[in-house]
C-alpha cells in the first residue's frame, strides 16, 4: 500500500471525466488527501453529470476549474499555469472518448487543453464498456498514449454498470493511489539526473545501390531498452537509432539515421555526453562508390562489389582527449569464444566496459526478447543470467549509475 510519506506535499491534478466511475474519484480525492498530497481537478461537462461540481470542491477544498473560457479562471490561472503547477496529472475516470481526443491532440475543452498543455507527467485509469475498450480503435489509441510515455493504471475486470463482464471497470481508488505512489517512488530514484548519455541502436543500411543494401539482423531492442532506462534513472538521453520497426522509447531524443557515417556524425553532434553506451550492430563495411542505378542481371557474371571500411565509431568516441564521455559502453556481439574476443575488443577498442552476448544461430539473441550477456570492465566479469532485454537495460542502467555515485 502507498506510503504517507511518499505523497506528502505531492500536487496532483485530477481530471474527471463523464463516466459511472466518476464516483470513485471523490474517494481517491480523499485517499490522497488523507497522506498528504494535494488535489486540485478538473471537471468535464460529462464529467459533472456524474459527480457535482459541489461534491469535487468540498473534497479538494480547492477551486473545481470546468470551464475553458471562463475568463475568472483563465486571469486567476490560466490552462497552461494549471497544467503545468502539478507534480502528475491523472485522469480517472478516462473514457474511451477522452482518450481518442488525448491521442489526436485535440484541445477542445478543458480537460483536453491541459492534458496537451501539460509538461507533466500523466497516468490515467481507463474505465468503459468492454467492448469500447477491447474496440481496436480505443486499444491502437492506448499503446499511442503509452508509447509517449503515459501511464496506466487498470482496467480491471468486472461487471459493468451495462452488466457485462470483462476489462472495462476503473482501477480501485487505492490502487490508484498506489501506482501514483510507485511514480514518485521511482521519481525519487533518479541518480542518473543531469548526466546526459548517447546510445546507439539497431542496424546500419549501406547502401549497394538505390534498393539494395549491406545489413545485419539486429532488431535494435536491446538498445531501445537501454536509452529507456537510462532515461528513465534521469539521463538525458539522445538515441541515435539506425532502421528499426520498434516505437520511440519515451523520454529520449531520438535522431534516425542510415548509415555508419551518418550515426558518428549523428553521436558527435550529441556530444558532449557523460556516458555511450555503443550498443548498435553497425555494419563493418560499405560499399565504395554505391551505384545511383539499381544494378540489372545481364545474364554475364554479378557485378563486382568493392568494399571500404566504415568508421569505427566505439573506438573513435573512446580516444582519449577533450570531450570523451567519462563512461564509454561497447558491445561485443560474438558467435565463438565471447569472452576472450570481447575482452581483447575492449582493449583494442579503449572504451571502458564491453557488454558481451552470443548470438549464435540458435541463441534467438538477435530478433528475441531475452539476452544472456557478460560485462567486462577493468576489475573482472559479471556474467549474468538469461533475462529479458529490458530486464538487461535495467540493470545495466543500476550499473552505470553506480559508477557514477559521489562523481
Amino acid at each position: 500500500m502507498a506510503d504517507h510519506a511518499i505523497l506528502a506535499g505531492k500536487r496532483v491534478l485530477l481530471v474527471i471525466a463523464g463516466g459511472i466511475a466518476a464516483y470513485k474519484s471523490l474517494d481517491l480525492i480523499r485517499r490522497l488527501r488523507e497522506r498528504g498530497a494535494t488535489v486540485r481537478a478538473v471537471l468535464t461537462e460529462a464529467g459533472a453529470r456524474f459527480v457535482t461540481p459541489l461534491s469535487v470542491q468540498a473534497l479538494t477544498e480547492d477551486t473545481v476549474y470546468r470551464d475553458l473560457w471562463s475568463l475568472t479562471d483563465e486571469s486567476e490561472m490560466g490552462h497552461i499555469r494549471l497544467s503545468r503547477e502539478a507534480d502528475l496529472l491523472v485522469v480517472a475516470p478516462a473514457t474511451a472518448n477522452l482518450l481518442a481526443r488525448m491521442a489526436a491532440g485535440m484541445a477542445d475543452d478543458l480537460a483536453a487543453t491541459v492534458l496537451l498543455a501539460t509538461d507533466k507527467p500523466v497516468l490515467v485509469a481507463p474505465a468503459m464498456n468492454v467492448r469500447m475498450w477491447r474496440n481496436e480503435a480505443t486499444q491502437a489509441n492506448m499503446a499511442l498514449l503509452e508509447s509517449r510515455g503515459m501511464r496506466r493504471v487498470g482496467p480491471n475486470d468486472g461487471v459493468m454498470a451495462c452488466n457485462e463482464y470483462g476489462p472495462g471497470r476503473m482501477a480501485e481508488p487505492m490502487e490508484i493511489v498506489d501506482a501514483i505512489a510507485g511514480f514518485f517512488a521511482e521519481e525519487a530514484h533518479r541518480p542518473l539526473a543531469g548526466r546526459r548519455a548517447i546510445v546507439t541502436s539497431g542496424p546500419t543500411h549501406e547502401p549497394i545501390d538505390p534498393v539494395r543494401y549491406i545489413a545485419n539482423r539486429s532488431s535494435g531492442k536491446q538498445g531501445h531498452a537501454i536509452a529507456a532506462a537510462l532515461a528513465t534513472l534521469g539521463a538525458d538521453v539522445t538515441l541515435v537509432s539506425g532502421p528499426t520497426r520498434l516505437p520511440d522509447p519515451p523520454g529520449c531524443t531520438v535522431v534516425a539515421i542510415e548509415t555508419a557515417r551518418e550515426m558518428l556524425a549523428a553521436c558527435a553532434a550529441a556530444l558532449p555526453a557523460d556516458i555511450a553506451v555503443c550498443a548498435a550492430a553497425v555494419a563493418d563495411w560499405r560499399v565504395d562508390g554505391a551505384s545511383d542505378r539499381k544494378l540489372k542481371k545481364d545474364g554475364g557474371r554479378p557485378p563486382s562489389l568493392a568494399l571500404t571500411e566504415n568508421p569505427d565509431i566505439l573506438a573513435t568516441l573512446s580516444r582519449p582527449g577533450e570531450g570523451r564521455p567519462a563512461l564509454v559502453v561497447g558491445f561485443a556481439a560474438e558467435t565463438g569464444d565471447v569472452l576472450a574476443y570481447a575482452t581483447a575488443k575492449r582493449a583494442r577498442k579503449g572504451c571502458d566496459w564491453i557488454v558481451a552476448n552470443d548470438v549464435s544461430p540458435g541463441t534467438g539473441t538477435f530478433g528475441g526478447s531475452d539476452n544472456t550477456v557478460h560485462l567486462i570492465r577493468a576489475d573482472g566479469v559479471e556474467s549474468w543470467p538469461t533475462m529479458a532485454k529490458d530486464a538487461v537495460a535495467a540493470r545495466l542502467a543500476e550499473a552505470v549509475a553506480e559508477h557514477f555515485a559521489g562523481k
